[in-house]
């Protein structure tokens, strides 16, 4: 792979580059989504001390396989353009994991998946990465002890990721499949010891990127992030940066690590765009709202009703305007820093005048369908 630090975009958004469903947006049209980013389950094998799925527990509906091909089919046939398997679950965690990557690449569907990878069967592996435009490996630490500590599980776990994360690199490399192969990191201030360390593991085991991001947290706090402390991290985050070259990218999140999990915008414009679904079945605007306490929000669950018709419900665009309107406040009735954060802050701008809606220039970026 040549010239990834000019093609990969890793901290901004590529909304530029769907123009046609931005105008559609703004002259009130109800448009699908360009990316959807889910889970197959909220199971997960792992209790990261870092973990958002904590908050965002709600009602959980069996996803079998029917319900699952019911959603890629839908999905497809509205006009979404990607699906990410990453959300609130380990999505490894479901028997219907490879079969879904695969019924959605072969609907014309851009698939990714975000995991700890441990679950993932060496026999499956070419399958599924012939199928993947991303495989990311979730891995917040490059040493065994702090691995175990930090993800809640054993430490040979670190060693056996290690294996998986190389035989994908070598596949990927002997079959010449066209998949990015990817680490990331959440950083806390306090596993600031890990940065270095995971930088060269990612380098040793040949992934093409490893992006090094924030925690999110909810509005209360919950987590305790203190984001003023990611601050004193510049100077060894750029140290890691420097391990970047020609076949390995090396990036922080710097929009949001500096950001002091503050955001300009009042309302949230994100969701019709780039939707999130729980691995409980819910379709709800984002991650933050998954909970129940938040049920308001909630417009449906796949397992009851298909997504198409959750879609075209008057619930569904009830919920997308409420957000939008000045009856919510991004700035406060939301956690920090979320998925739709950098599409906001582009759609903001739009929205106040502050920039033109124009072709982007350039040439696109890699996975311009994962908004």
């Amino acid at each position: 792979m040549k010239d990834i630090p000019e093609e990969l975009i890793l901290d901004s958004h590529k909304l530029a580059w769907h123009k046609d469903r931005v105008e559609a947006w703004s002259k009130g049209g109800r448009i699908a989504p360009i990316t959807i980013d889910c889970s197959l389950t909220r199971r997960c094998n792992y209790r990261c001390t870092y973990c958002y799925g904590q908050l965002q527990a709600n009602d959980e509906k069996r996803m079998i396989q029917d319900v699952i091909y019911r959603f890629l089919d839908d999905a497809a046939e509205i006009g979404v353009k990607a699906i990410s398997f990453v959300s609130d679950g380990e999505s490894t965690c479901s028997p219907h994991i490879y079969d879904a990557i695969k019924r959605g690449k072969e609907n014309g569907l851009d698939m990714a998946l975000g995991t700890n990878g441990v679950l993932l069967k060496q026999e499956k592996l070419e399958e599924m990465l012939s199928n993947l435009t991303y495989l990311r490996f979730n891995i917040s630490a490059g040493e065994p002890e702090r691995y175990a500590e930090i993800h809640g599980c054993k430490e040979k776990n670190f060693y056996k990721i290690k294996e998986i994360i190389k035989k994908t690199t070598e596949i990927k490399k002997e079959k010449n499949l066209d998949v990015t192969i990817g680490m990331q990191m959440v950083l806390m201030p306090e596993f600031k010891d890990q940065i270095i360390p995971l930088t060269k593991l990612g380098k040793e085991l040949g992934v093409d990127y490893f992006v090094i991001k924030h925690c999110s947290d909810d509005e209360k706090g919950t987590l305790g992030v203190d984001y003023s402390k990611y601050f004193d991290l510049t100077k060894k985050l750029k140290e890691a940066e420097a391990f970047s070259d020609e076949n390995y990218l090396v990036k922080a999140k710097w929009s949001k690590i500096l950001s002091g999990g503050k955001r300009k915008y009042s309302q949230c414009y994100g969701p019709p765009f780039i939707i999130q679904l729980s691995g409980s079945g819910l379709v709800a605007p984002c991650g933050p709202l998954f909970n129940t306490q938040y049920e308001k929000y909630h417009i449906g669950n796949i397992v009851e009703t298909s997504f198409k018709e959750l879609w075209q419900s008057e619930k569904y665009w009830k919920v997308m305007d409420l957000l939008a309107s000045k009856k919510f406040n991004a700035k406060t009735m939301c956690g920090t820093l979320c998925l739709q954060h950098k599409v906001n802050e582009y759609l903001w701008d739009l929205k106040e005048g502050n920039i033109k809606l124009e072709e982007p220039k350039g040439k696109p970026p890699q996975h311009i369908n994962f908004i």
